[in-house]
């Protein structure tokens, strides 16, 4: 009776295997040709006036604090329906790099009304192999 069973299981198996296949590649596909029609965000985040205000009078003042870009995460939005697509943090040196999809985005302060942070959101759009530019000034208010 094992016999009997044996090959219709095999196939079976078999078979399920190699839709599985199919459809694994198919998605990978998908995913692969996806990435290859999105385009790029770059950008270099400055931020603006981080140490005090030094009179003509006055001895230069001690350095002022270091720029922390990863306090001030960016958020970009679709510009249609303002929902959020991702966030990113400048590097070390104030730029940011990502790939998007086609379409209109919004670039933003992440949280930038209640820190009272002042920046102009940037409105932009992603074409498929594309490169686009898009810096963003903030003035955190510090004084």
């Amino acid at each position: 009776m094992g016999v009997l069973f044996q090959k219709p299981v095999r196939a079976f198996f078999l078979g399920g295997l190699i839709g599985l296949s199919i459809v694994g590649s198919s998605v990978l596909c998908q995913t692969a040709s996806d990435s290859k029609s999105s385009g790029i965000l770059e950008g270099h985040l400055k931020i603006l006036s981080l140490k005090p205000v030094e009179l003509a009078d006055e001895a230069p003042a001690t350095a002022g604090p270091a720029v922390t870009y990863s306090e001030y995460p960016l958020i970009i939005r679709s510009r249609p329906g303002e929902r959020e697509i991702a966030r990113i943090t400048a590097d070390a040196n104030g730029n940011y790099h990502l790939a998007l999809p086609p379409g209109d985005y919004m670039l933003d302060v992440l949280g930038r009304a209640p820190k009272r942070v002042r920046a102009r959101p940037q409105p932009f759009t992603i074409v498929a192999h594309q490169v686009v530019r898009v810096d963003l000034e903030i003035d955190p208010g510090i004084r």
